[in-house]
């Protein structure tokens, strides 16, 4: 395949994930691909190359003679991703505690300050910008490829899911909470890392539970 096509290609599934992870693209949603493709400025060919990925992730379905239809949010299989999640998150924090730089324990502090800092300032966007690189940073520190690889598209469903419902969302908290999980890699304390996330998915699971009652 052609560079620049692959590049277009990857371009395309960027701009659609996010536009589904910040409910732009709305779920249970039926788009035709001529009102996407206009949508992301982008030609049908690498859009189409996109969404052959989003649908194998399960963010959309593509529906012959329809379109592309936003796939819904469902509770209960969000339960269930949480549990995969946690398994993998895990192996990366602890093999992350194993192996930071330098370098990287450095920006794993200064993130850590950050999200104190969006959190009490009440920045949502300023969080969220924060956890995607530190998403990058602890994947990287890992060199676990294959679970970073198979982590990836889970980020983009809890993303979702968190846009959907961040009304309820305790940003004190959930920064204390990564706050210590960025900490304890830093420090390279594994077992430290493997509670602090396991507190954080444990909660998020707790939240998806009430919200089914929301």
């Amino acid at each position: 395949m052609p560079k620049e096509f692959t590049s277009l290609a990857d371009r395309a599934y960027e701009l659609l994930e996010q536009k589904i992870i910040s409910l732009q693209l709305k779920p249970g949603q039926v788009y035709s691909e001529t009102e996407l493709s206009e949508l992301i400025e982008l030609g049908r060919t690498p859009m189409r190359e996109a969404l052959l990925r989003l649908a194998k992730e399960r963010l959309v379905q593509m529906i012959p003679r329809r379109g592309v239809l936003i796939s819904d949010i469902d509770l209960k299989q969000h339960i269930g991703l949480l549990e995969t999640r946690k398994a993998l998150d895990t192996l990366i924090v602890m093999r992350a505690a194993g192996r930071v730089s330098r370098q990287q324990r450095d920006r794993l502090k200064e993130c850590s300050a950050e999200m104190m800092r969006a959190a009490e300032d009440k920045d949502v966007s300023a969080f969220r910008r924060i956890d995607d690189e530190v998403d990058l940073v602890l994947g990287a520190a890992s060199k676990s490829v294959f679970a970073v690889d198979a982590v990836k598209h889970l980020y983009a469903h809890c993303k979702r899911f968190w846009s959907y419902y961040h009304d309820h969302l305790d940003l004190a908290h959930s920064a204390r909470q990564h706050s210590k999980l960025l900490l304890a890699v830093a420090g390279g304390d594994e077992e430290g890392a493997r509670n602090a996330v396991v507190d954080i998915i444990d909660g998020q699971i707790a939240f998806t539970r009430k919200a089914l009652d929301l």
